[in-house]
């Protein structure tokens, strides 16, 4: 019972990151199940099971919120169901032992990218307006889904940076749009893997409660996205994800370090996730205070204008 609200609590912290976010759901959740010894394919079979629930209630929420581009969900969702698909059924057929260094490496990648990323540069900005195109959109949701599938996670870390970063869509209706299409991709994956290691290896009690606990954060997650500062979770989560697939690793066939090399790493992490946050809320806040300045300059110079206008 213990380990089940555990987990419950693990879907709704991960659904709260992932609505807030545009990604994370899938590594955190994963990240997790392989921690405690789960099989990799199962692992990612259970994630993506509750990423059926955990999706569509997040996709109604945006959607209620405006936060949504049907277009972009589209074009990028379909070649992400393939390449969910495809993904899926190429880890059922790896063994347990090369899956899981496997999957802790896709991880550990996808967290340093996220740690680094928000860190170093918060949200993109650019130009907004000018539609996404096709064959933009349909190779990084074919190479999303497919990495989504094995890694257990991935749809949001690939696509959520690639669209922000082309600064053609709103940063709220990027992680809407985002959180909608995995729907489809979600729907994908459990299919792939249903094909490739049915359905006895997979613990549906872990489904049922990952689910509850996202559905519930739905909602709030979709609030959130507007106020909650994306540069100081994204180093938060990153670093977790980090350091939880590092200790997989350390502990893993292909490492085997011994309990000193993985005490000295651990502290390591620690001490750069420390900074990293730090970092991440110095430069929050100090973007703030130029967002106050600039507004306040541009209120003085509203009001010369209309001192030095002629009277009619």
């Amino acid at each position: 019972m213990r380990a089940l609200i555990l987990l419950g609590l693990v879907g709704f912290a991960a659904q709260l990151v992932d609505g807030s976010l545009g990604m994370a759901y899938g590594v955190t959740s994963t990240t997790l199940l392989l921690a405690v010894g789960t099989n990799p394919a199962a692992a990612s079979a259970t994630v993506h099971l509750a990423e059926i629930g955990t999706t569509l209630a997040s996709g109604v929420s945006h959607w209620r919120f405006g936060n949504i581009d049907w277009k972009v969900v589209a074009k990028i969702g379909i070649p992400g169901g393939v390449g969910a698909f495809a993904g899926a059924t190429f880890l059922s057929s790896l063994s347990t032992e090369t899956a899981a260094p496997i999957m802790s490496i896709i991880l550990l990648t996808l967290g340093l990218y996220i740690l680094v990323r928000f860190t170093a540069y918060g949200l993109p900005k650019g130009n907004l307006g000018k539609p996404l195109r096709k064959r933009f959109l349909a190779p990084l949701g074919l190479v999303g889904g497919f990495v989504d599938a094995t890694g257990g996670g991935g749809w949001g870390p690939v696509g959520t940076p690639a669209i922000l970063a082309s600064g053609r869509l709103a940063p709220r209706k990027v992680i809407g749009s985002i959180d909608a299409s995995e729907f489809i991709v979600a729907i994908a994956a459990s299919v792939g893997f249903f094909v490739g290691i049915g359905s006895e290896n997979i613990n549906f009690a872990w489904v049922a409660v990952l689910l509850v606990g996202g559905v519930i954060a739905a909602p709030i997650a979709a609030w959130l996205v507007r106020h909650i500062p994306p540069r100081i979770l994204g180093s938060a989560v990153g670093g977790l994800i980090v350091l939880t697939n590092i200790r997989t690793l350390l502990r893993s066939d292909w490492i085997d370090a011994s309990s000193g090399v993985q005490t000295a790493a651990y502290i390591l992490i620690a001490l750069v996730w420390a900074a990293a946050i730090a970092y991440s809320v110095r430069e929050y806040r100090k973007d703030k205070a130029n967002e106050s300045v600039e507004a306040i300059e541009a209120l003085e110079r509203q009001a010369a204008e209309e001192e030095a206008a002629p009277v009619r």
